[in-house]
């Protein structure tokens, strides 16, 4: 007994555009979507260990340099820690404050970075502000209760 089977050639090599046009239209949105993540996530990172090396160096200030210069090397050691992960640092998005004042025995100082991360591949073009992703880090550091004073009275 002989079994005859037809084949169809009206649908051959159609499985390759489909599984093509799925795959686009799946992994575009997927890999900008990463962009996005991977933008947030370092600014995270960058922001985190900003406020970190701010709060430190500004506790860590030598002898005779006045309240201002320790906010200033503040200030530098966060815009290297931005640097570090390829973000620019404005003087606006970094707070510090103390409690209860600045280089006395007891007191903390606590440093604030807020910064907005805008959407990747989002032309100026479109007007407006571009859409972004708001982060923010927060880092506390005492001064300690055996130190010596050192800010200006």
């Amino acid at each position: 007994m002989r079994f005859v089977t037809r084949r169809s050639r009206g649908e051959r090599g159609s499985a390759v555009v489909e599984f093509s046009w799925l795959a686009l239209l799946l992994m575009v949105p997927l890999v900008y979507v990463m962009l996005g993540v991977f933008d947030v996530q370092r600014a995270s990172y960058g922001a985190t260990a900003a406020t970190r090396a701010a709060g430190r160096a500004f506790i860590i200030v030598p002898d005779g340099l006045s309240e201002d210069e320790a906010r200033t090397r503040a200030f530098e050691a966060a815009r290297l820690a931005m640097k570090d992960q390829g973000l620019e640092l404005n003087p606006g998005q970094l707070t510090i404050s103390c409690t209860p004042v600045c280089l006395e025995p007891g007191s903390t100082v606590t440093v604030t970075l807020d910064t907005d991360v805008p959407l990747p591949l989002i032309p100026d073009a479109l007007g407006g502000e571009p859409p972004a992703i708001h982060v923010s880090a927060a880092h506390t550091e005492p001064y300690g209760d055996y130190r010596e004073a050192k800010g200006t009275r």
